[in-house]
């Protein structure tokens, strides 16, 4: 890799505080969404708190396909799985960890909107300040660019970084400090020994 990924892990205790902050945002607004959509996969966790949160029952996800690994992203994002209910009238709430790029925020938009829906917004827990879509709520900002790791995605991004070092780390202790060099990350021990357990198991089967 010619130029460092610089990531950061968030942690379980900050994505809940993101996404109670995240839910109190839709509230105050006055807007008031019938059905909440997850996109899937790292919308599922957020928009689980949120509905907690603001009461909200009605809650399914859709899938759209933008990244197949840390950073790696697809030509363009596209919705995989559509939405398998009927919205039409209902104001809907779209739910995601980060808006990177925006293009599944918009990818997520015009499918719904193709359902006759009275409303869609989107909520996102962090956005990053140079994407180019919005997203009407967002919990937090970030302003310098980094691939955020979500707890949900920790060992498809931990441990693709570390299946990909020629040669694999030898230890905990070098599988650490390659990850502080490379991409900047903190890894605990206990979850870094874990990763290399489970990328032993892959080898030897």
């Amino acid at each position: 890799m010619a130029e460092k990924l610089r990531c950061e892990l968030v942690s379980w205790e900050t994505v809940h505080e993101l996404a109670w902050t995240l839910a109190e945002k839709v509230g105050s607004s006055g807007f008031a969404p019938d059905l909440v959509v997850a996109v899937s996969r790292g919308g599922f966790a957020p928009a689980r708190v949120l509905c907690d949160v603001l009461g909200i029952f009605n809650l399914t996800s859709i899938r759209v396909v933008h990244y197949r690994g840390a950073a790696a992203m697809e030509s363009a994002a596209t919705v995989r799985y559509p939405l398998c209910i009927p919205v039409e009238g209902q104001r809907v709430l779209v739910v995601d960890d980060v808006n990177d790029t925006g293009d599944t925020l918009r990818a997520a938009r015009l499918h719904l909107d193709s359902l006759g829906p009275a409303e869609v917004r989107t909520a996102v827990l962090q956005e990053k300040v140079m994407s180019p879509v919005r997203a009407d709520y967002a919990a937090g900002a970030v302003v310098e660019w980094r691939w955020l790791i979500y707890p949900w995605a920790v060992v498809e991004d931990v441990g693709g970084f570390l299946r990909q070092m020629d040669p694999r780390p030898a230890d905990v202790a070098e599988a650490g400090r390659r990850l502080r060099e490379t991409y900047g990350l903190q890894v605990p021990a206990a979850q870094l020994a874990r990763l290399l357990a489970l990328i032993g198991e892959d080898d030897s089967s």
